[in-house]
């Protein structure tokens, strides 16, 4: 196994990580409950997710570091082509998306280690770029070539079903959080209103 395969191992490892940390996000922001509702066991979800978000930004940075040791002409990285891609040897458009999306997980997870001195609201602000970043992720791995060689991306080659999976999951779960928050405000509304309608009639 070359340092590329080593590569593009650890870019899809970090890439499913950081897919099971956004699912995990999502349900954390509607405070879905794992107790009561499926699959009805005491799981800290919140606990789970940051720690996950913490092993996801290391295998980030192992899968582009591994190139460093490559011996192939065709990869010939040095530390500056990875930091700024910008001249880095070849594809350097997904080359510059995988750097993007680096950095703004990066972003996510330093200013979630700082939440309390940065407060809830700058930091639920801040915290939006994961999605920015997702979006990148998938444009990043679905169009590169896995091998380096600058060839035309394969849809249906496993690694990219991977890919597309990890999209299509991210992209359903969003649709039910929407669904799900706009059904609980609903809720929660109605609920007021009845109690509001409650205390009136007693006074």
């Amino acid at each position: 196994m070359t340092a590329i395969d080593l590569s593009s191992f650890a870019g899809l490892t970090a890439m499913v990580l950081l897919t099971v940390n956004i699912l995990l996000g999502l349900l954390v922001s509607v405070n879905y409950n794992p107790r009561r509702q499926w699959p009805h066991r005491k799981i800290p979800l919140f606990k789970i997710h940051n720690w996950n978000a913490y092993l996801a930004i290391v295998v980030v940075c192992l899968h582009p570091l591994i190139l460093l040791f490559s011996t192939s002409k065709l990869a010939q990285f040095g530390i500056f082509d990875l930091l700024w891609p910008l001249h880095s040897p070849g594809q350097r458009l997904y080359n510059c998306l995988g750097a993007a999306t680096f950095y703004g997980f990066a972003l996510v997870v330093v200013t979630s280690y700082f939440r309390p001195r940065l407060g809830y609201r700058t930091w639920k602000k801040l915290h939006y770029v994961a999605y920015f970043a997702a979006a990148i992720m998938y444009v990043h791995g679905t169009l590169i070539d896995q091998n380096l060689k600058n060839g035309p991306p394969d849809l249906l080659d496993g690694e990219k079903v991977l890919v597309e999976g990890c999209f299509v999951a991210v992209a359903a779960a969003s649709v039910w959080r929407w669904r799900y928050g706009s059904e609980k405000k609903r809720y929660q509304a109605a609920l007021k209103r009845a109690t509001d309608a409650l205390r009136i009639a007693a006074d």
